[in-house]
């Protein structure tokens, strides 16, 4: 039950770095995001997709703002230049 041990810690250092001001949330929010799909597939392994589903719904629910300004940023396709 690794899986699930490192996951409650996980939940603990998120609710941590969310105390913290905006400006020093983000180099660890980011290596939380970074982590997350590694502590994911960890919980499928071990506790199957349930478990998985619900580990998926919380890293989306707390990192909605920068996953759809990420998504919002690969589809912007880039302005065509215009040659005079």
């Amino acid at each position: 039950m690794l899986s699930l041990f490192a996951a409650i810690i996980w939940v603990f250092i998120a609710t941590g770095i969310a105390a913290l001001p905006v400006r020093l949330q983000r180099a660890p929010g980011f290596a939380l995001l970074v982590v997350a799909p590694i502590l994911i597939y960890m919980l499928a392994r071990d506790l199957g997709w349930f478990a998985a589903a619900f580990g998926v719904f919380a890293v989306a629910s707390m990192f909605r703002r920068p996953l759809f300004h990420l998504l919002s940023r690969l589809r912007a396709s880039p302005e065509p230049e215009v040659k005079k």
